[in-house]
């Protein structure tokens, strides 16, 4: 119990990090003097590297027994470098962001090997520790949004810096290593080909690559978007609260929606509220509505999330296991944040806040006739292994 209760601390924290900082840093950017194609370019670049390096990550951590010390300094390196970002020249922004997320991108995998593993022993729901980062993201979001009104964009670092040192202290009074910890135990390139010859795994990853890069859309350029259409700084950390605080009971209870769904119905779900959440924004283009809609966000994003991690679990064999959360992680996380801070921030600096809701929209509804494929393959499978039960015991 102590345990659950320093990662539920530690996630708090990086969500208070994150929220106060990551919904802000697109208009400090601005601020800086980069358009909304020239952030498209520098996040896309940086997490291009990020996903070169990040196998890198899982060597450390598990060859040379380093779980504790890479999870450290993912938050501790970003938390450091964030005082350059008040620079105006765009390749010390680039080498920033670059560097910064090279580090953080093995957040997830890292944190995620303590929660999973520690909930597992506790008796307890990986949601159900995994939420206290979306309170701490709500939080943050509202706080940044205060703050940014009060006090000037070019030191939004500053409470960045301060919640993410927390969250290291709380790091260094956890184990040096994950118990349960499979990470890369075989051979990472033939597990990416043994899984990539799956063609349901496939039509998985594609769907969640095109849901989730509109995703990008929604963090890295809600504030610019909002503004543009006559909404302030202040309703934007409204919005952006709304959105966090809605993932705390759809992830609390997103176990209970799998047990009933399933997997792959409840993530075929949450493809669908994503269709419904960017297809409001096109008929409606307005502040109001755009705060609004934000409920929708732990529908969509919280479910699909829970659900896409159990998934993977599920569908890959337990030496597996790592090498299946590494390519999700790479393509969820990494390829969609590629495309989408590109596509969505060329579109939104050509056509408008109209044009990128319209594309998200398209790639979500892509995106849902995929798993829509996945779901129905897998009642397949349910049926046919119905009958050859139901044969073995006439």
């Amino acid at each position: 119990m102590e345990k659950l209760s320093k990662l539920r601390g530690f996630y708090l924290f990086l969500g208070l990090a994150g929220g106060s900082f990551g919904s802000y840093l697109s208009l400090l950017l601005v601020h800086n003097g980069l358009n909304s194609g020239q952030i498209g370019i520098l996040m896309a670049t940086g997490t291009l590297v990020a996903i070169t390096i990040q196998p890198m990550w899982g060597i450390i951590s598990d060859r040379y027994n380093q779980t504790r010390l890479v999870l450290i300094l993912s938050v501790a390196v970003p938390a450091l470098l964030a005082v350059f970002y008040r620079s105006e020249y765009f390749i010390v922004l680039l080498l920033v962001y670059t560097c910064s997320t090279i580090f953080s991108s093995t957040q997830a995998p890292i944190a995620d090997s303590y929660a999973i593993s520690a909930a597992n022993r506790a008796g307890a729901t990986y949601g159900s520790i995994r939420l206290m980062m979306s309170i701490g993201a709500a939080l943050g979001a509202y706080a940044g949004g205060v703050y940014v009104s009060t006090f000037s964009v070019s030191t939004i670092w500053l409470p960045f810096l301060f919640f993410n040192l927390i969250a290291v202290l709380i790091a260094f009074t956890l184990p040096k290593q994950a118990e349960e910890n499979h990470m890369m135990r075989q051979s990472f390139t033939q597990g990416v080909r043994q899984l990539l010859g799956n063609r349901v795994f496939l039509a998985f990853l594609g769907g969640s690559f095109l849901v989730n890069q509109t995703m990008a859309a929604f963090g890295t350029y809600f504030v610019i978007a909002f503004q543009s259409v006559g909404g302030s700084t202040r309703y934007a950390g409204i919005a952006l609260f709304l959105a966090s605080v809605t993932n705390v009971p759809s992830m609390l209870f997103a176990s209970k929606v799998i047990k009933r769904l399933g997997r792959e119905r409840t993530l075929l779900l949450g493809a669908l509220i994503y269709v419904l959440r960017w297809g409001i924004q096109v008929a409606f283009p307005y502040p109001s509505v755009m705060i609004g809609v934000q409920v929708l966000h732990g529908l969509s994003f919280g479910f699909f999330y829970i659900a896409a991690v159990e998934y993977v679990s599920q569908i890959t064999s337990n030496e597996m296991q790592a090498t299946g959360q590494s390519v999700f992680n790479m393509v969820f996380a990494g390829f969609s944040g590629i495309v989408g801070n590109l596509l969505n921030g060329f579109l939104l600096n050509q056509g408008g806040v109209e044009v990128m809701n319209l594309s998200c929209m398209l790639s979500s509804i892509a995106g849902a006739m995929l798993l829509f494929y996945v779901a129905r393959n897998s009642r397949r499978k349910l049926s046919t292994t119905m009958l050859s039960s139901g044969g073995a015991q006439a």
